[in-house]
């Protein structure tokens, strides 16, 4: 029984995905009964990466979605629509779904797979976070029996080259960012990216298949890295972190068994002690920390984007359909009422997104962490005591604070730098703190604010 594919796209990624399909000579067995039966695009004469057998492009991509000879439905085509109406058209005519589309499912995710649930047909994600890392096979499959406590990653690949070329040579962000579009490590919008929109989407899917619950996206905080400066940088360096832009989603401690678990799910540039996993983790590439028990802690890195990367997860998700569809034609001889296809559409439970529940998500204000700041006061007695007292009154517990002599930097000599690392406190405690600071006479301004990575993770 061949398996039929109707892909959606052939930029970067659907012409890889497409080049897999042509050539499975020795990949897995199963590919070679992978038929690549139509590639949608919008033009027929624009010049392809690839040979394509004669007769498989189109135009028409609701003709794909409807062919009753199209088994699985691949869309990399990205944006909203028109993906959207055509997997939940694809949906509607029985067909399996493969996307790499982050945006659409984080928004859109529950309208997919409430219809695919009702339809009795998967929704394959592979390739929407961390490129060719197989986090999300992982946490249906081989971590599914753990009761995970946290998943911390660094899930965009552009943020982390500037980040990492800041580290290494010094720069400021705008103008590695500069360089970053030029050299085509960074669009030319780069909005989603740097301001941490693309993150928050990949962890609100990851978070929704760790914890069994479903994330509202606009729950997830967010915040990016235009503020990071080259000083920060410095301060991290000589403090013995890095900062990298983090995608963080944990279990609140404080309701341990709720169900769907609260959680905290947040995306932000975090200072990382050096001896940390992730902290290792430079230029384009990602890497995920899941923590669970009973396993512990597990680390997978690897390329976060690309055309080779990326293709590779969504041929693995259309390799893992083919073998459900051989699997279920196997046993629907065993079963009286054939056309009901909702006695197979879960015979492979740990393959689906099926859970209905929300989890609730716990404000910003209310989750544990560690916080850097940096002032910029008058240099005179007493400041650092103030500090140290307005942060006691607010519950928010000193890890060091020191004075930076800034003999050598272009500010008055009247003017001192102070440098405060804290130890995990609540935030709306620190950020109460802060607020009283900032009307002390003494305190000129707070150039930075920036969270460490909490002791407990």
């Amino acid at each position: 029984m061949g398996i039929r594919v109707g892909l959606l796209g052939l930029g970067t990624v659907g012409a890889g995905t497409a080049a897999i399909l042509l050539a499975p000579q020795g990949r897995h067995p199963l590919l070679q009964e992978v038929e690549l039966r139509w590639v949608g695009v919008r033009s027929l004469t624009k010049p392809r990466p690839l040979h394509l057998p004669s007769g498989i492009l189109t135009t028409d991509l609701e003709q794909i979605v409807r062919d009753p000879e199209v088994d699985v439905v691949v869309e990399v085509m990205g944006g909203i629509e028109p993906a959207l109406s055509l997997i939940l058209e694809a949906i509607a005519h029985g067909k399996h779904i493969v996307t790499a589309n982050k945006a659409l499912m984080a928004r859109h995710g529950d309208d997919i797979y409430t219809a695919a649930n009702q339809a009795g047909v998967y929704v394959m994600l592979e390739a929407a976070v961390a490129g060719g890392i197989p986090i999300i096979q992982a946490l249906k499959q081989t971590l599914g029996v753990n009761k995970i406590q946290a998943i911390t990653g660094i899930i965009n690949g552009t943020t982390n080259y500037i980040l990492t070329r800041m580290q290494e040579e010094g720069g400021e962000f705008a103008d590695i960012l500069a360089d970053a579009q030029s050299l085509g490590y960074a669009e030319s919008d780069p909005t989603a990216d740097v301001d941490g929109l693309d993150a928050a989407d990949k962890i609100s899917i990851l978070a929704g298949l760790a914890f069994r619950g479903r994330i509202k996206l606009e729950d997830v905080y967010c915040e990016g890295i235009r503020s990071i400066t080259k000083v920060d940088i410095a301060y991290a360096e000589q403090l013995g972190f890095v900062i990298k832009l983090l995608a963080i989603a944990a279990r609140d401690k404080a309701h341990p068994d709720q169900s769907p678990p609260r959680l905290s799910v947040r995306v932000h540039p975090t200072l990382i002690p050096k001896a940390h996993p992730l902290a290792s983790i430079n230029g384009v590439y990602n890497a995920v920390s899941v923590v669970g028990e009973p396993l512990g802690e597990v680390v997978f890195e690897g390329p976060g984007a690309g055309a080779g990367a990326t293709a590779s997860s969504v041929v693995a998700d259309i390799l893992q359909i083919a073998a459900m569809i051989k699997t279920q034609a196997a046993w629907q001889v065993g079963i009286e009422n054939q056309s009901d296809r909702s006695q197979v559409s879960l015979l492979n439970p740990l393959l689906s997104c099926a859970t209905m529940e929300y989890c609730e998500i716990s404000p910003i204000e209310a989750v544990n962490t560690r916080f850097y700041a940096r002032f910029i006061t008058s240099d005179q007695p007493g400041v650092i005591g103030k500090l140290g007292t307005i942060f006691g009154h607010h519950q928010v517990s000193i890890e060091s604070i020191f004075q930076k002599d800034l003999r050598n930097k272009d500010l008055p000599n009247t003017v001192a730098e102070i440098v405060v690392i804290t130890h995990d406190v609540l935030e709306g405690n620190f950020r109460g703190a802060i607020a009283e600071i900032q009307q002390l006479d003494t305190v000129q301004s707070i150039p930075s604010i920036l969270r460490a990575l909490e002791q407990s993770l």
